[in-house]
């Protein structure tokens, strides 16, 4: 009889040219999993994302720090113990313009996918 649970010990490390780190311990690169990903990220002090409109939801909880959200236009800022769940479809930009690092967990359904994410250029 096989497990009904798997541990993951060995997630998928997302490979980054500007400093943030990417753990993705479920999701389409760690097993495979196209339904959800869920990945642990460290966002440095001064780090953007350029703007997008993912095909997916994607919930953000942060565990320490500050992140920065402007969706459709309005600015958010989530701190620790603080979550947020955004709509697929919906225009966003995140960045951590703040000068400590975020450390925050990200959670997409369907499973994060670079061709879904909708990345405009910088």
């Amino acid at each position: 009889m096989s497990k009904k649970y798997r541990i993951q010990n060995s997630p998928f490390i997302v490979p980054t040219d500007d400093g943030k780190i990417i753990k993705e311990h479920f999701g389409r690169a760690s097993d495979g999993n196209s339904q959800i990903s869920i990945a642990h990220m460290v966002a440095p002090a001064g780090w953007s994302e350029p703007f997008q409109t993912p095909e997916f939801d994607e919930y953000t909880f942060i565990i320490r720090g500050k992140k920065q959200f402007i969706i459709e236009g309005e600015t958010i800022v989530l701190e620790a113990g603080q979550s947020i769940m955004v709509k697929k479809n919906t225009r966003l930009q995140y960045s951590n313009p703040f000068t400590e690092a975020c450390e925050y967990l990200a959670i997409c359904l369907p499973a994060f996918s670079i061709d879904q994410v909708n990345r405009e250029d910088k």
